[in-house]
């Protein structure tokens, strides 16, 4: 029987120097001033309580609930005030590493490596006495197969991210696949390709997307649109077409090639939406949620919020709709945090909540903490950042937070940008390829001074351009807090 005992803790109110990472400097551009917009807040767990928070959810009563990779779920209650007051409630147990967390009609979804599972309180207790298997029509059986999930959609399927057999092959059932499961518990193949997924979701517009990690036939981190019918980039998982009626299995990609050239021999791959750059911009990127708080975290509405494992930080990416294809930008946002992230959630209160551990024996994390239960406080005080850059068919449309001075911006060279690419292959990551140096040839800064058209002399598709942006300050004096930015061309506009 599992216990129902309440637990209440001292809350932290912010971490110590002592377990603050290294700045990383240059690599970010990161300003000194992080925690006089965004402080990190500890939401403390009690001694003996192996959290080590996989999945993470609100429930209806505003609780926080956690899903560990030991397989429990605890209720939070206090979670969100300032400062923290938690009393942890255990929910549910014996599960397999919960990475995804969903409360629907009155009970839990979670997500493990082998199943979609209902979970529910049948008699009122406060403790889960009823276990429900949704779907578990895919193979699991090694450590590296793991499985994530989404929120269930607008009709209420939950999309499912299943990871490869030791990152190279697919041994068992629909691995490398994005499958949803119906609430009926139907499971529908979507699409193949995938490596190691993480997190998956939805983006502002309501279109599923996952993490990929870098690896065979992924040169870095990417955000992957989990189209219909699509092929994701890594050809392993193509042994289970022959069990999805309607689907032909694609023609094999060249390795050692380059991405856009075998789109157009494989007319089903699908690019990557976000490419993050290896290290510069995270190195095995996790769970993501979009920041829909109506102004309570600051000026990044509707945008993506990451986290990344190794290297304990958060980050921030835009989408849009090129020529029917999906592409965008990803920025710093904060780093600091105390363990390995492996998600993210928005709290009622509008706060970023994140959750994570270190392995200790399998991958290294940045953070010097086993495990850690966190929040990202917005104080009110808008930083100077790169709000958002947007593709034209000239040149990008870049977004500030804070009105510019004019004079720096309109000065060509107060932006430096570059351009690279990744071999496409079998072989694990890449280094970056085919670089360019575009020239900006006129910067035009708008009226209220809150966005710079840069007009350059060219655009390369498949490529990621990277923005450093170090001279522009803003009209009160500022300097931008992050200085670089990396946008994803995949298409430019007609």
């Amino acid at each position: 029987m599992v216990s129902h005992r309440i637990i209440t803790v001292i809350a932290i109110i912010t971490l110590s120097p002592a377990l603050r990472a290294e700045d990383l400097g240059q690599m970010w551009g990161t300003g000194t001033e992080e925690s006089k917009y965004y402080p990190i807040v500890n939401i403390p767990i009690p001694p003996g309580v192996p959290m080590r928070p996989g999945g993470l959810e609100i429930l209806p009563d505003g609780r926080l609930a956690v899903g560990t990779r030991r397989g429990d779920i605890y209720f939070i209650k206090g979670a969100f005030d300032s400062p923290p007051k938690p009393e942890y409630q255990l929910f549910a147990t014996g599960q397999d590493e919960i990475f995804s967390l969903a409360w629907k009609d009155g009970a839990m979804i979670t997500t493990s490596f082998s199943e979609v599972m209902r979970i529910s309180d049948t008699n009122g207790d406060g403790v889960a006495d009823r276990y429900d298997t949704l779907s578990n029509n895919w193979g699991y059986a090694e450590y590296h197969e793991f499985a994530f999930a989404s929120k269930p959609d607008p009709e209420g399927n939950v999309w499912v991210a299943l990871g490869l057999s030791n990152s190279y092959d697919s041994h068992n059932l629909f691995r490398g696949w994005a499958v949803k499961v119906t609430p009926a518990g139907k499971m529908i193949p979507v699409c193949s390709g995938l490596r190691s997924p993480a997190g998956v979701g939805p983006n502002a517009e309501g279109v599923m997307f996952a993490i990929e990690s870098q690896g065979p036939w992924n040169g870095c981190c990417s955000l992957k649109h989990l189209k219909p019918g699509g092929f994701l980039g890594h050809p392993a998982s193509y042994n289970w077409y022959p069990y999805v009626p309607g689907m032909k299995t694609p023609v094999e990609p060249n390795s050692d090639s380059r991405f856009t050239t075998e789109m157009e021999r494989v007319k089903e791959l699908v690019p990557p939406a976000v490419r993050f750059p290896y290290i510069k911009m995270g190195r095995s990127i996790s769970g993501f949620r979009v920041n829909q708080t109506g102004g309570k975290f600051g000026p990044f509405e509707n945008q993506i919020f990451l986290g990344d494992y190794t290297l304990s930080i958060l980050m921030r990416a835009t989408t849009e709709l090129v020529n029917g294809v999906w592409q965008g930008a990803c920025y710093p946002f904060r780093e600091g945090l105390a363990s390995g992230i492996m998600n993210v959630e928005f709290s009622p209160k509008g706060q970023l909540v994140a959750g994570g551990f270190t392995t200790n024996t399998q991958w290294p994390v940045r953070g010097t903490e086993p495990f850690a239960l966190q929040r990202i406080d917005w104080t009110g005080i808008v930083p100077f950042e790169i709000k958002e850059i947007n593709i034209r068919n000239d040149g990008f449309l870049i977004t500030f937070t804070k009105p510019v001075d004019p004079v720096v911006a309109a000065k060509l060279d107060s932006y430096t940008i570059g351009t690279y690419t990744h071999i496409y292959h079998a072989s694990y990551g890449s280094p970056e390829v085919d670089q360019t140096t575009p020239h900006v040839i006129k910067a035009v800064p708008a009226a209220d001074g809150l966005s710079v058209m840069i007009h350059l002399d060219s655009l390369v598709k498949g490529h990621i351009h990277d923005f450093d942006l170090t001279p522009i300050i803003a009209k009160d004096g500022s300097h931008l807090l992050h200085t670089k930015a990396y946008y994803t061309v995949n298409e430019i506009p007609k």
